[in-house]
């Protein structure tokens, strides 16, 4: 569907449930997982406003991380639906469960994610580059923050959309990485330095769990290396 006959059918959706959808769309989880049975969260929050289907039908908002936004919702739709809240946070692909949700340092858009490139060059702070973290399908996007002995710490500005909605951007394609850590905030209970964990980086737009082994515990500021996209773990299949 073109962009302009797009916003008026969505212009003529809003009007007719009362509800905006991009508002409605934001406070679902994004992941775009289909499970619910809609092709994307934006399908389900139009499915939401017209009544043809229930917050039930996402697994996600069962989790106790999306509490305030089920609220929300349902106080946006006037809605008497109620689920059983769980503390379970389930990766989308393989149902793996994680231990913790890895959350930005305060006032940071994304975890910190350690890399060590393959191709070698000289990687200034504010380049912006394309990657893909060995073991995962998709491209990343990320800003770097800062260069130590090869080794580069970047903030995540993709893949599926820019957080930095500007249109120049440039990323430079520097292929294949090895991620060798994340930075950031414990969202759960706090692991114990040396102790493997399996957890989900907050805006993986894969919703994959991860493992590594924690190095550093900061009150709840967590740095783990050692990461894998393979959790050696046997899952824990999550009900339905």
């Amino acid at each position: 569907m073109r962009p302009k006959r797009q916003k008026r059918v969505t212009a003529r959706r809003e009007a007719a449930t009362g509800v905006k959808l991009s508002e409605l769309t934001a406070l679902l989880p994004g992941y775009n997982c289909r499970d619910c049975g809609y092709k994307s969260c934006y399908d389900m929050a139009q499915a939401l406003a017209q009544k043809k289907a229930g917050l039930e039908a996402c697994r996600f908002m069962a989790q106790e991380r999306f509490e305030d936004n089920f609220a929300e919702i349902t106080a946006i739709l006037g809605s008497g639906v109620s689920i059983t809240k769980t503390e379970k946070i389930v990766g989308v692909l393989d149902s793996y469960v994680a231990d913790f949700v890895l959350k930005p340092l305060p006032g940071e858009c994304s975890c910190r994610e350690v890399l060590f490139p393959f191709y070698r060059k000289d990687y200034n702070a504010g380049d912006l580059i394309q990657y893909r973290p060995l073991g995962c399908p998709l491209p990343h996007f990320a800003r770097i923050l800062e260069e130590d002995k090869g080794l580069i710490t970047v903030h995540m500005i993709g893949p599926c959309h820019r957080m930095d909605k500007t249109s120049d951007m440039e990323f430079e394609d520097v292929g294949v990485c090895m991620v060798g850590g994340f930075v950031g905030i414990v969202e759960g209970e706090k692991p114990a330095v040396g102790q493997t964990v399996r957890f989900l980086p907050d805006g993986c737009m894969m919703q994959k769990i991860h493992s590594g082994v924690v190095v550093q515990i900061e009150n709840d500021k967590a740095i783990i290396e050692g990461i894998d996209l393979k959790v050696w773990a046997p899952p824990e299949i999550a009900e339905n």
